[in-house]
């Protein structure tokens, strides 16, 4: 029998305690996957207020309360606190620091910005010590732990509890860096002149935690096989890709899952109707509900556009701009967006809500049962992204027989398949240059299809026969892990 792994797994954010994106979802599914094969995970991640406000049952862990950690000088009070993960018998651990993380947003521009996660990394470890708890892996993602591979490389190295840990680096989107002042390196307890530290970024005054980790890590993993190519060439490696490429072992792809207890027409709890795909009966009455619930007024026959999205440059929004008003003058469609943003954004959204009443609906900001009945009840959804290292929206979609026009890029590249009207065989429509003209394209092909109900029929099938399951995708970072817990520790 396969020996048991233990695992440390570091996250920002985590489903269901929090959520701003993709992160959370991944996180929130990998961990309980990785418990139900049999290993020990402890799961970490800050105690942010909103988090404490949750309905959570918090429990402070015995030995690891009101443990000091020094970051540039000052001794901050750090507790370890516990909850049950719910539906399983695992815990989630959460760092309390109230100095640090009792904010109004998970994420903030504040000054200490990046000694919030420095403190969360070094109170991660020291609670390892604590409990003594010597992880195979430790597993960070983004840039918020990304110095943990340095840490116990310098910091920490005189502690043997670790001396056979492993470190892995899962990039969710390598345009967050963690870019911090030079002084970080005092911060951290260590000489500028450590060799670990990058001197190229010192020189220019700054630290790059992901760079860092990149550099250091004993693996690095991105979240699918497409981005994990665009990464290492410019411009989408983002002044990463020499550090990328220099990696003997290369990046790995692994294409995230999805986590089809939340995600599922057949059982979603935010739904009214459940439906499936041989009962599809049950979309129809969520656009219904979609519908009226958002002032959407028109033939409920009609295609019903959707977005849930951070409005952001990466999401290629600015491709809409000409061609989503064009198509709405043209065809007889509906569209309904949630989302929040750049501002750019949210005015056009609104704009379009004044061009074409009852027709648009806008909502600015994020809410977890809308984005789930917009999936179920919406026909076709937008995710033109400039870049998607992933994304999980267009695998929700395609479950939702709510058919995915993309971007070939990413994970978008590698979860949808061009629909070819001749042989029936695809799942969404691909478009692969980044212009309005492809976008409005793939805008008018998709109402086309939609338009012929056996073709669209057929598609909606093909969509939600896919399966993206955590299922399949746990096995690749269990064998992972493994392989790299085997391997000697780099320098």
């Amino acid at each position: 029998m396969t020996a048991a792994l233990k695992l440390c797994i570091l996250t920002s954010e985590m489903m269901p305690y929090a959520k701003t994106g993709g992160l959370a979802d991944v996180t929130g599914a990998l961990v309980p996957a990785l418990h139900g094969l049999g290993h020990e995970v402890r799961a970490f991640m800050p105690l942010y207020r909103a988090v404490r406000a949750g309905p959570w049952q918090f429990r402070p862990v015995e030995g690891l309360q009101r443990f000091p950690i020094a970051i540039a000088g000052i001794d901050y009070e750090c507790s370890l606190v516990a909850a049950a993960w719910p539906g399983t018998d695992l815990n989630a651990f959460f760092v309390e620091c109230a100095a640090m993380f009792d904010r109004d947003a998970f994420y903030t521009n504040d000054p200490d910005e990046y000694r919030r996660f420095m403190l969360f990394t070094r109170a991660v470890i020291e609670s390892c010590q604590r409990l003594e708890f010597a992880p195979d892996i430790f597993h960070c993602n983004d840039w918020h732990s990304a110095l943990l591979p340095l840490m116990l490389k310098t910091a920490y190295a005189w502690d043997r509890l670790f001396a056979r840990s492993r470190t892995v680096l899962t990039i969710h989107n390598i345009g967050y860096q963690g870019i911090m002042p030079r002084g970080a390196v005092a911060d951290l307890g260590l000489d500028p002149r450590e060799p670990l530290v990058n001197a190229a970024d010192l020189s220019s005054g700054c630290v790059n935690s992901l760079r860092s980790g990149i550099k250091l890590a004993d693996a690095v993993t991105t979240v699918s096989p497409t981005y994990a190519r665009e990464i290492c060439t410019a411009p989408l490696g983002m002044g990463m890709e020499q550090e990328l490429r220099a990696r003997a072992d290369g990046i790995t792809g692994i294409l995230n899952g999805v986590d089809y207890r939340e995600w599922d027409p057949r059982h979603d709890r935010h739904l009214r109707v459940h439906f499936n795909a041989t009962d599809i009966s049950g979309k129809a009455a969520n656009k219904r509900v979609l519908m009226t619930a958002n002032g959407l007024q028109f033939d409920p026959a009609a295609p019903l556009l959707s977005m849930v999205s951070r409005l952001t440059e990466q999401k290629g929004i600015d491709l809409l701009f000409d061609a989503l008003p064009k198509v709405l003058r043209q065809r007889d469609c509906g569209l309904i967006v949630l989302g929040s943003g750049d501002q750019r954004y949210v005015r056009f959204f609104d704009s379009l809500v004044g061009s074409f009443p009852r027709r648009v609906a806008f909502r600015n900001g994020y809410d977890e049962s809308l984005a789930h009945l917009i999936e179920a009840g919406s026909d076709i959804f937008m995710m033109p992204s400039r870049y998607e290292p992933c994304g999980l929206n267009q695998m929700y979609s395609l479950r939702y027989g709510t058919i995915p026009i993309v971007h070939r890029t990413g994970g978008l590249a590698d979860s949808v398949t061009h629909f070819d009207a001749a042989t029936r065989a695809g799942t969404g429509c691909v478009f692969s240059d980044f212009d309005a003209y492809a976008a409005e394209w793939a805008l008018h092909t998709t109402l086309d299809w939609f338009a012929d109900r056996t073709l669209w029929r057929q598609l909606m099938g093909n969509a939600m026969a896919q399966d993206f399951s955590w299922i399949r995708q746990v096995g690749e970072y269990e064998a992972l892990f493994r392989r790299i817990a085997l391997r000697p520790r780099g320098v």
